[in-house]
């Protein structure tokens, strides 16, 4: 099993944990060298009724991160999921009427009850206003009040909230990525995985904001719709959009096999490259939370953990009484455990800022999501025989 993931998986992949330790330390070391660059970069942005709404320089990093994951996608193999509809239902079943409100609940009781006294019952974070929001300061707005932060109108809301709010990001983001990765790798049925990616990309345009706003309401933490569907138009739908007319452009000029062996080996190192910057940049906004309370990283990978192990478990079980096939059910379970992460990273910095504690939960995500995946596929090879 291990010689399958070495041989198919790349060194980016294979390590993607250790590269994000090694973006924790880099930008705390530039956080400390560099205090204002961070800052400074991050303030380059699209102001909406004197707002920041979109920082332009994140938005590149994240739009070229997005880019490679859906030019890959093809969108013609949608039309084949009716002829196998079970496995199509089950798993979006599981992604939009089950993962995100369990992630909701497991989130809310780990970092709101258990974990609360080790986070800190008084701390705080400070997260962007609405667009437009023209608050006043000592206004109380959920569980957040109205601050003057370095000169800047701040939401100040309990730190573990703004964790709980990354979370939810997560939890609400169906895996489209890496999820082609670990289907191949538990050797499940390749078509329902590039179905599934294709029809949950398309489901996000309609869910993930409605979904979202919903739940972080209820988290009663501020609900920017405005910049929730920007979100979702530049995140989404910009990528989602280049990505099959450059796909469809690609194909007829150059081929199929030009496009997987030429073009995808030029454009796999841009996305890594975007990704490891924009965690970088994170991390120097948070590098001082970090190095205080260290386990406060911890906190946040356990409630992450129960979910994607939860999720898994409930939706293999739900494949096995469903008579579904080993082939089927491996990636059924695989897409609901995982997470897209990079959506989640876009979305909570566009919300609540590139140092919100909502942005750091969301890379937590991205330093759980190899190990732990690796652990389930495990688990299904050594499970397969429950299967006919």
């Amino acid at each position: 099993m291990s010689e399958t993931i070495d041989r198919n998986m790349s060194v980016f992949e294979k390590y993607l944990t250790l590269w994000v330790l090694a973006c924790i330390a880099a930008g705390i070391f530039i956080g400390k060298l560099a205090p204002g660059l961070a800052k400074t970069l991050d303030g380059f942005s699209i102001y909406v009724n004197d707002a920041p709404v979109v920082s332009i320089p994140i938005a590149i990093c994240l739009f070229f991160m997005m880019y490679p994951i859906m030019v890959k996608i093809d969108f013609s193999s949608v039309v084949k999921a009716g002829k196998s509809p079970k496995p199509v239902v089950l798993t979006l079943f599981v992604n939009w009427a089950i993962k995100p409100f369990t992630m909701f609940g497991i989130a809310f009781l780990f970092l709101g009850v258990l974990f609360k006294g080790f986070i800190g019952s008084e701390a705080v974070d400070f997260v962007k206003l609405p667009p437009g929001a023209d608050w006043t300061i000592g206004s109380i707005h959920g569980a957040g009040t109205v601050v003057m932060n370095e000169g800047v109108k701040m939401l100040q809301v309990p730190l573990w909230r703004s964790f709980f709010a990354g979370c939810i990001l997560l939890g609400i983001a169906p895996c489209t990525a890496m999820v082609l990765v670990w289907g191949f790798l538990a050797k499940g049925n390749d078509g329902h995985t590039l179905v599934m990616v294709a029809i949950n990309s398309l489901t996000m345009l309609l869910l993930y904001g409605v979904l979202g706003g919903f739940l972080l309401g209820v988290g009663m933490m501020p609900v920017p719709w405005e910049a929730l569907l920007l979100s979702i138009a530049i995140y989404v739908a910009l990528p989602l959009v280049a990505g099959y007319f450059s796909r469809m452009w690609i194909l007829g000029h150059k081929g199929i096999d030009w496009f997987n062996e030429k073009f995808l080996h030029v454009l796999t190192p841009v996305s890594i490259t975007a990704l490891l910057l924009t965690l970088v940049l994170l991390f120097s906004f948070k590098g001082e939370v970090i190095l205080s309370q260290p386990l406060m990283i911890f906190w946040i990978a356990i409630p992450l953990f129960v979910q994607t192990c939860f999720i898994f478990a409930i939706t293999y079980y739900a494949a096995k009484k469903m008579r579904l096939k080993y082939e089927d059910a491996a990636p059924s379970a695989m897409i609901g455990a995982s997470n897209h992460f990079e959506v989640a990273i876009a979305t909570a910095t566009m919300l609540f800022g590139l140092s919100s504690g909502a942005a750091l939960a969301t890379v937590v995500g991205v330093l759980i999501e190899v190990p732990v995946m690796l652990m389930l596929v495990r688990i299904c090879q050594k499970t397969r025989n429950w299967f006919d």
